[in-house]
């Protein structure tokens, strides 16, 4: 075999064993294969050079070294690449501070209700639910709202089947999303004997114009309490309590005159602050044909109830100007409570 052909096997079975070696062990033994000096291919192909005439050494000698080199060059790459995760292992310092966890935070309305239900709670008041899909009689005929109400319209609420209302061809009692958490007061009220004091927190849906102060979709607490002798002062007793409680002892609360087909005498409810004022929810002595509605003598019991709007108190604790802010789901916003 000449030495151009010793060259080329040397260096092609040289190679493919390099790309073969899988780990640092396997590579090993392909160097003291192809690179050894003392024993293996190297060797070899060195006793070869050896047996050439001095006039032709030099040019041997030459190719040697550069089949040699191109072997070597390929071996250090390949060590490099077999110890890489190794040497990324090394340099990793176990004892440093590992990258903090970003923990979720509840959402500030969220937050609002559970306030509420802590604060009413002091004052007797259990929770109640109820859904939020609701039928037509105790969305609006069982709280005394009459069929030509214009709270009734389809336009103003979502109706599960909307055109079909507007042409007469829903059943009876058709469904839409509740409008108000009233319809909780009247379950409660078909279930339960008096003394009654629920509140009852959750969405409802109208759909409003969307702009800093309205959403078709938002929050209300309502209240409800039926006893033997409950009274307007005790009305404005629990809001006040309420509101100095959850808002500060500044808060001042303000009735006035209005009316809510299912309250009799019926006002609405503001918070005040010096000068400024701000309308919170509605409020009134339950109108005794609502009581009829669920079975009760207005002649033996009497109750008032309130709905307030959590996010007007919301939007009061934390300052915030622009109610859309809590749907639009920014983290740089929701993060700050």
């Amino acid at each position: 075999m000449d030495h151009a052909t010793a060259f080329q096997e040397y260096e092609q079975a040289a190679l493919e064993a390099i790309a073969a070696a899988a780990d640092a062990a396997a590579l090993e033994d392909v160097r003291i294969e192809f690179l050894g000096k003392k024993k293996g291919r190297l060797k070899d192909l060195q006793a070869v050079v050896g047996k050439v005439s001095a006039e032709e050494r030099p040019i041997v000698g030459k190719a040697f070294n550069e089949v040699k080199t191109r072997v070597s060059t390929a071996f250090d790459a390949r060590k490099k690449e077999v110890e890489r995760p190794k040497a990324a292992l090394s340099s990793l310092d176990i004892t440093l501070p590992g990258s903090p966890i970003k923990l979720g935070k509840r959402h500030p309305l969220t937050q609002t209700m559970e306030d509420f239900k802590d604060i009413i709670g002091r004052f007797g008041f259990t929770v109640a639910d109820g859904p939020e899909i609701e039928d037509e009689y105790h969305n609006f005929n069982a709280l005394n709202i009459p069929d030509d109400h214009p709270a009734r319209d389809p336009l103003d609420n979502f109706y599960l089947s909307a055109a079909s209302y507007a042409t007469g061809g829903l059943p009876d009692n058709p469904r839409l999303l509740r409008s108000q958490t009233s319809t909780v007061q009247i379950r409660m009220m078909e279930t339960e004997k008096p003394p009654i004091r629920i509140v009852s927190l959750g969405r409802v849906y109208r759909p409003d114009t969307i702009d800093a102060t309205h959403s078709c979709m938002f929050h209300q607490m309502e209240g409800l309490m039926v006893g033997d002798d409950v009274t307007m002062a005790q009305l404005k007793t629990v809001l006040q309590l309420f509101a100095t409680t959850y808002l500060g002892q500044d808060v001042q609360i303000r009735f006035r005159p209005s009316f809510f087909p299912f309250t009799e005498p019926s006002v609405e409810v503001d918070m005040g602050w010096g000068d400024d004022w701000l309308e919170i929810g509605g409020a009134g002595m339950i109108d005794p044909n609502v009581l009829r509605a669920v079975g009760y003598n207005p002649d033996e019991v009497s109750g008032f109830a309130f709905g307030l709007g959590i996010e007007r108190f919301c939007m009061r604790r934390h300052q915030i100007t622009d109610i859309r802010r809590f749907y639009e789901n920014d983290v740089r916003f929701l993060s700050q409570f």
